[in-house]
C-alpha cells in the first residue's frame, strides 16, 4: 500500500475518545472491508450478549454467578437497589478507612502511624494491585506497598527481612475470596508467625478482603481485625481491580480511586456503543480475530513505551489467557481457544526480541502502548532540539514501521499521560474487548475450569505426601521407591513420590536417601 493510501487508511480506522484523550489505531492490521462485513452478524450478537450480561444474566453457569464488574464503576446499573447501595457504601468505607490510616486515627499499637502495607493475594488479587501500584503510586506514598503473591518461602522471607525494622508499623491486607486458597492462606500464616516472633498482635495490623461469611471473614471477625471489606461472587479475580481487591491497596497508597473508577466508567460507556467503528473494544476484538483467524493462531505481544506501565503485559496475561483459554465452546465442541500474551516494555525490548519480531517466525501481532506526555515539566535537550522523550517516541514509531514493512501486524493504543483515569480506562477497555472476542468465537470468558483442575491436582499431591510420610514413619527399614508406592497404595505414582521425597530430603524434613541421587531407581529411603 502506498504512503497516501496508508495515510487514508489510518484516518479511516483511527478511533479517538475526546474525554479520555485516548486514541486507538488498528490501521496496521491487515483486514479489509469484506472481512469486516463478514463479521458484522457476529458483532451484532456480541453486542446483544454484552447488554444481557450487564443486566445480570447468569454468565458463569459452573457457579451460577452473574458477572458484574461493570457495576463497580456505575452502581446505578446493578440489577437491584440492594447491590447498588452495597457498592456505594463499600467505596465510602474504603475511602474512610484509608483516610483514618493516613491521619493516624487508625494506627498500630506500637507506632503513631502505619508506614508500610503488605498485600497478600494470588492471581487477580495480586496482578491488578501490582500493576496499579507500579503505574500510579506516588514517589513518596503515605504507605509503601509490598506484595506476597506466591507460596515461595524465600520470597516471603525476603519481604519480611526488608520490613524487619518496621514490622511494628506495617499493615497487612489478606485478600482471598474463600479464605481457603492455599497461596494467600500460606502467606497469612507465615506473616502471622513473623508478627508473633516480634511480640506484635497480628489482629491489630490486619485487614481482610474476602467474601462475607467466608472462613477468612469469620477468622477476622473473631480475632478482631482492624477492618473487613467484601469480595463479591459476581466479580471474578481477573476483573476485580475496581473492587475492594484493588481499591483498598490503591487508596492506602494515596492513589485517586474515584478517578480510576471514573476513567473506567467513561470507557465502559464508549465500549457499549453497538457500532464497530465507534467502539474501541470492538476494534480490538476485530483485530484479534483477524490476526489469529478466530483461533488464536498468533500471540499478542504487548509493548508499553513507559516505565510505569511495565506490568501491563503481565496483568493482561491473566485477563486475556484465563478468559479466552478454553477447551470447549458454548456448544460443547472442542475448540482449544485462546490468545497467548507476552511482552515487557519499549524501548528496552527492542534490544531483546524485536529482531525476531521483525525477521523471525511471524506468529504474533504487536500492541504498542504510547504515552504522549514525556514527563511533568520541561525536558533536557540531549541533542539540539531533541529530548529523551523524542527518542522514545521515535523508537516506537520506527519499530511500528519496521514491523509493517515486513508484514507484521500491529495495534497502537495512545493515552495522554499515565494517571488514574487513563489506567482505569485501559483496564476497562481490555475487559470489554475480552468479552466481545469471547462472543465472536463462541466461548465463555467468565469461567476457568482449567484453574480449578490445577488446584485439585496440587491438593492430590499434598494428600499423597501425607500418606508417604506415614509409611516411612511406620517402617523400620529403608524401602525402595516402588515399595513406598505400594505401601502408600499409589503404585502408579512412583515418579510423584520420588519428587515429594526429594523435596523433603533437601529441606531436611526427616527423609534420608541411600544410593545414587542421579539414579532414582537405585535409591532406598527411610525416615530420619
Amino acid at each position: 500500500m502506498d504512503a497516501r493510501a496508508l495515510w487514508q487508511r489510518y484516518q479511516n480506522w483511527l478511533y479517538f475518545h475526546e474525554g479520555l484523550g485516548l486514541y486507538l489505531d488498528v490501521s496496521r492490521m491487515g483486514f479489509d472491508d469484506a472481512f469486516v462485513e463478514s463479521l458484522q452478524p457476529k458483532f451484532d450478537k456480541a453486542f446483544a450478549a454484552m447488554a444481557e450480561l450487564e443486566k445480570g444474566a447468569i454468565a458463569n453457569p459452573d457457579e451460577d454467578r452473574m458477572v458484574g464488574h461493570y457495576w463497580l464503576r456505575n452502581p446505578d446499573l446493578a440489577p437491584t437497589p440492594e447491590l447498588t447501595q452495597e457498592i456505594v457504601q463499600t467505596l465510602e468505607q474504603i475511602e474512610a478507612f484509608a483516610e483514618k490510616v493516613h491521619t493516624g486515627a487508625i494506627h498500630p499499637p506500637k507506632a503513631s502511624r502505619f508506614t508500610d502495607v503488605i498485600s497478600i493475594g494470588i492471581g487477580g488479587s495480586a496482578l491488578g494491585p501490582q500493576f496499579v501500584a507500579e503505574a500510579l503510586s506516588p514517589d513518596f506514598p503515605p504507605l509503601k506497598i509490598h506484595f506476597i503473591d506466591n507460596s515461595d518461602p524465600a520470597g516471603i522471607d525476603r519481604i519480611l527481612t526488608h520490613l524487619r525494622n518496621s514490622l511494628s508499623s506495617t499493615l497487612v491486607l489478606v485478600i482471598s475470596k474463600s479464605g481457603g486458597t492455599p497461596e494467600p492462606r500460606n502467606g497469612m500464616i507465615e506473616v502471622k508467625k513473623a508478627f508473633a516472633s516480634h511480640n506484635l498482635d497480628f489482629a491489630k495490623h490486619a485487614v481482610a478482603i474476602t467474601s462475607v461469611d467466608s472462613n477468612l471473614d469469620k477468622v477476622a471477625k473473631n480475632e478482631g481485625w482492624l477492618a473487613r471489606f467484601p469480595m463479591y461472587d459476581w466479580v471474578g479475580g481477573r476483573t476485580s481491580e475496581m473492587s475492594a481487591v484493588g481499591l483498598v491497596p490503591a487508596a492506602l497508597q494515596g492513589i485517586d480511586v474515584r478517578a480510576m473508577l471514573e476513567g473506567a466508567k467513561e470507557m465502559d460507556d464508549a465500549t457499549r456503543v453497538p457500532e464497530l467503528k465507534n467502539n474501541p473494544a470492538a476494534l480490538l476484538a476485530l483485530s484479534w480475530y483477524f490476526s489469529g483467524n478466530g483461533r488464536g493462531e498468533k500471540d499478542m505481544v504487548v509493548l508499553p513505551y513507559k516505565d510505569s506501565l511495565l506490568l501491563f503485559s503481565r496483568y493482561l496475561q491473566q485477563l486475556v489467557m484465563e478468559s479466552l483459554g478454553k477447551e470447549k465452546d458454548l456448544d460443547g465442541k472442542t475448540v482449544y481457544q485462546g490468545i497467548a500474551v507476552y511482552g515487557n516494555k519499549g524501548s528496552t525490548d527492542q534490544h531483546a526480541y524485536v529482531q525476531q519480531l521483525r525477521e523471525g517466525v511471524p506468529n504474533f501481532f504487536a500492541t504498542f502502548i504510547e504515552v504522549l506526555e514525556d514527563r511533568q515539566g520541561p525536558s533536557l535537550e540531549i541533542e539540539p532540539g531533541v529530548t529523551s522523550g523524542d527518542f522514545l517516541s521515535g523508537f516506537l514509531q520506527g519499530t511500528r514501521q519496521a514491523l509493517y514493512e515486513n508484514q507484521r501486524d500491529s495495534i497502537t493504543v495512545t493515552i495522554p499521560q499515565v494517571n488514574p483515569r487513563t489506567v482505569g480506562a485501559l483496564i476497562a477497555l481490555y475487559e470489554r474487548a475480552v468479552g466481545l472476542y469471547a462472543s465472536l468465537v463462541n466461548i465463555n470468558a467468565y469461567h476457568q475450569p482449567g484453574v480449578e483442575a490445577g488446584k485439585k491436582a496440587a491438593a492430590a499431591i499434598l494428600d499423597l505426601q501425607s500418606r508417604v510420610v506415614a509409611v516411612l514413619q511406620k517402617e523400620k527399614t529403608a524401602l525402595s521407591l516402588e515399595e513406598v508406592a505400594q505401601k502408600a497404595d499409589a503404585a502408579d505414582q512412583v515418579e510423584a513420590i520420588y519428587k515429594i521425597l526429594r523435596h523433603l530430603h533437601v529441606n531436611q524434613r526427616g527423609v534420608v536417601f541411600q544410593g545414587e541421587l542421579g539414579h532414582p531407581g537405585s535409591l532406598k529411603v527411610s525416615a530420619g
